[in-house]
């Protein structure tokens, strides 16, 4: 891999995870402030329209900004390492940055202009101005180049060596570029066919219910866009950091394909409320989201093994003595660690929100706000801290300078994570509403709630100094005492039985395409369809004027 190839990825990797990470360190702050402005405490600056630009600038900055261009940098990083190959296309790389660069800065620009608070859905007939959206399709336009380049890196590897097994980390991330393609489907027919041109005063009306449809094929899918990097990092990083291997390369294979095939057919389930929907399609794709629970299960299996023999070779003895013996002074095995716990916590939210009947009781409430932060801003993003923190002395060619400081930033996240969301579990369960800017204590109804969203803000204060560390401990690597690197080291583990050979359909992904086509048809072709076919008078058709 000759030094040219090399610096280019190095250079991709490092301006795509700070672009991420800076705009992460900003919705940080936003985020903060609206917890602030929602608790009894006197906020400054706080107006409903602050709060809801607010919102939009952090829903959009943490959902789309910061996981694809965490996602993107990530993906180039293990193009070149786990293939040991040149990036294909490194141009056509850039480019997909610059879009994306682009698209955020007038996203960011028309949001905070007031000319688009609409939160980070797109639900009409809430509709804000096209650079708002055209921004985000810029996001998504340099993410699809993205997604070709690991296609065609990882096809280019499989050429050049026929029949041999592809690298777990090069397999996932492949099966995340095809998630993403497939995600991307729903929210691009909505924005390009309702949304844009009612923004651009083409439309008269948008059938709210077909928006919702649309959205709901994305709505799901894209938390398993966001969620893949973390099990990257889990099969292939984790094992490795705690100085073992991973129990099995099989099941891994097996985890990624099944997020793959049952992620994407099951967004209906976020429209249990909704009237124009059967309760058939609904309680057919509650069925399906019950089965996204076995990757996550296969997971949690392979990987206890793997870090258990990892334990059992550093002196663990007993039935859990393993467990004391793993190197938690390593932040990819301490993030790890937490990242499976607020992984059980979000997930046991997650079947009350998919459960046709409880939620019911939960929806539209704080609860749904803790579950998806849990998964996301838990699971997730701690493992980013921990993948940064990993190949951050490969990209820079230098040495941490503190791994307390990093450890300290994780339990900081981990904690704050949960002091914030444990109680909007609590209230949510006691009706407490989102997406609402203010409250009003002194009404008896709602007056207790207010200590338990003084303690969310507790929370949300930890994780915003966590976020501020993080950035710290980064910028730490650009002063820190230089090191050699030999070239991008990888930094994957090896199987307990590495596979010679693989069968077809566990070395790519025709099949579970095919498969991928089937479902979406079962799942979204009748309920995508009735809005063309069935012209009933109930049918309810909202103006672009919110009236109808």
């Amino acid at each position: 891999m000759g030094g040219w190839a090399v610096t280019h990825v190095r250079r991709l990797t490092l301006v795509h995870l700070w672009f991420g990470f800076a705009a992460f360190a900003v919705a940080a702050v936003l985020g903060v402030w609206q917890m602030w402005a929602r608790s009894p405490l006197p906020a400054p600056f706080l107006t409903a329209e602050a709060y809801f630009t607010s919102v939009t600038a952090h829903g959009t900055t943490m959902a789309y900004v910061l996981p694809t261009f965490v996602i993107m940098g990530f993906g180039y990083y293990v193009a070149e390492t786990a293939l040991a190959r040149p990036l294909p296309g490194p141009r056509w790389a850039w480019l997909g940055f610059a879009l994306g660069a682009v698209g955020t800065v007038m996203a960011s620009v028309t949001v905070f202009a007031g000319r688009a608070t609409v939160l980070y859905t797109f639900y009409p007939p809430l509709t804000g101005s096209l650079f708002y959206y055209l921004g985000v399709v810029l996001v998504v336009v340099g993410s699809w180049i993205w997604c070709v380049l690991m296609i065609l890196a990882m096809m280019g590897w499989k050429r050049a060596n026929p029949g041999e097994p592809v690298p777990l980390a090069m397999f996932a991330t492949v099966a995340n570029a095809v998630l993403w393609l497939w995600t991307t489907v729903g929210v691009a027919a909505e924005l390009l066919f309702q949304v844009i041109p009612s923004a651009l005063g083409w439309n008269v009306g948008i059938d709210v219910g077909l928006s919702r449809t649309l959205f709901s094929w994305t709505l799901h899918a894209i938390v398993y866009f966001w969620l893949i990097p973390s099990y990257i990092a889990f099969y292939t990083m984790a094992p490795q950091a705690a100085g073992g291997r991973l129990y099995s390369d099989t099941m891994g294979r097996l985890t990624f394909i099944l997020f793959l095939i049952y992620s994407l057919p099951v967004g209906i389930h976020h429209l249990l409320m909704d009237p124009e929907q059967s309760n058939a399609f609904k309680f057919l794709q509650v069925s399906f989201t019950a089965l996204v629970v076995a990757p996550t299960l296969l997971t949690v299996f392979t990987i206890s093994a793997s870090m258990e023999i990892a334990g059992r070779l550093r002196g663990g003895r007993g039935l859990f003595g393993w467990i004391r013996a793993l190197p938690w002074e390593r932040p990819m095995v301490l993030a790890t660690g937490l990242a499976f716990f607020m992984l059980w916590f979000g997930g046991e939210g997650g079947l009350i929100n998919m459960s046709y009947g409880m939620n019911a009781m939960i929806h539209n409430t704080s609860w749904v706000t803790a579950h998806f932060h849990l998964i996301f801003g838990g699971t997730a993003v701690i493992m980013y801290f921990a993948i940064a923190y990993t190949i951050w002395p490969t990209l820079t060619g230098r040495t941490p300078v503190s791994l307390r400081a990093q450890r300290a930033q994780i339990w900081l996240w981990f904690v704050g994570m949960m002091v914030m969301t444990l109680p909007w579990h609590y209230l949510g369960l006691q009706g407490q509403w989102r997406r609402v800017a203010t409250f009003n204590y002194a009404d008896p109804i709602i007056a207790a709630w207010g200590p338990w969203v003084v303690v969310s803000l507790v929370g949300g204060v930890i994780l915003l100094a966590s976020a501020l560390l993080f950035v710290w401990n980064l910028l730490e690597f650009h002063r820190a005492r230089a090191i050699a690197v030999a070239g991008l080291r990888p930094l994957y583990a090896l199987a307990v039985h590495p596979p010679a050979r693989v069968p077809a359909a566990l070395n790519g992904f025709a099949l579970w395409n095919v498969l991928v086509l089937v479902l979406m048809v079962a799942a979204y072709g009748y309920p995508i369809a009735q809005f063309f076919i069935l012209k009933a008078p109930e049918a309810i058709v909202h103006r672009v004027d919110g009236s109808r």
